[in-house]
């Protein structure tokens, strides 16, 4: 009934739902225009992507998105904080304590997979990550990169007990480089090239760890 509070009845003792059926629209066109936004930001940069284009990607007009979000930053920010929130999870089942246990080429794959598959999954992320200059999704980012490098410094450790802080920290922003590099040839290809790509990635990671690594985890 039109002019009832939220979370009142109405005259017929029915809950009013108007409220959440609006509240649930409203999400719905959010994730409509993130999506949307997501595909763009791939294809054309942050840079060059608009409004407008995010909008006909959506299917809806300029003024309905500006209903939701002011401008291209803000979607950008909203994406971005979503993705980030996944990429963190993602990190946690990547970095499972028991998988320090396993032999090098099966940690490889039960570290690196995870982090594959993410990216592959949402390519968005690499395309705000590395191209957006916005200061929030810049620092999200930064603090992402420097939570990374921690746990692979942690998982360096177990292997090499002996080396210095300074080895270790190192031998981290090796891998990461690599796996860096690696990534941009692995999102340009799919199917089987992907999978190649992929393969030689790990090939690249198990030489350069082999020799640095403790005879115990080299089984």
């Amino acid at each position: 009934m039109p002019g009832t509070p939220k979370g009142k009845t109405t005259e017929s003792g029915e809950k009013d739902t108007a409220p959440r059926r609006r509240q649930a629209r409203g999400e719905r066109r959010i994730s409509q225009l993130l999506s949307a936004a997501a595909g763009v930001f791939c294809r054309t940069g942050y840079a060059a992507a608009s409004t407008n284009a995010i909008a006909r990607e959506a299917g809806v007009s300029p003024g309905t998105l500006y209903q939701f979000f002011p401008n291209k930053e803000a979607i950008a920010v909203e994406l971005g904080g979503q993705l980030m929130q996944r990429a963190n999870e993602m990190h946690g089942q990547a970095f499972l304590p028991e998988n320090l246990d396993r032999p090098l080429p099966e940690l490889l794959d039960a570290v690196l997979d995870p982090f594959i598959a993410f990216n592959c999954e949402n390519p968005a992320f690499w395309a705000l990550m590395h191209g957006t200059g916005i200061p929030g999704i810049a620092q999200e980012h930064e603090e992402l990169h420097s939570g990374l490098l921690a746990r692979v410094e942690g998982v360096l450790r177990t292997f090499c007990p002996e080396a210095s802080p300074a080895e270790l920290t190192r031998t981290a922003n090796m891998i990461l480089g690599i796996f860096k590099s690696s990534l941009d040839l692995i999102l340009a290809h799919e199917g089987a090239e992907r999978a190649a790509y992929v393969a030689e990635l790990k090939i690249v990671l198990l030489r350069y760890l082999e020799p640095v690594i403790t005879p115990t985890h080299s089984r």
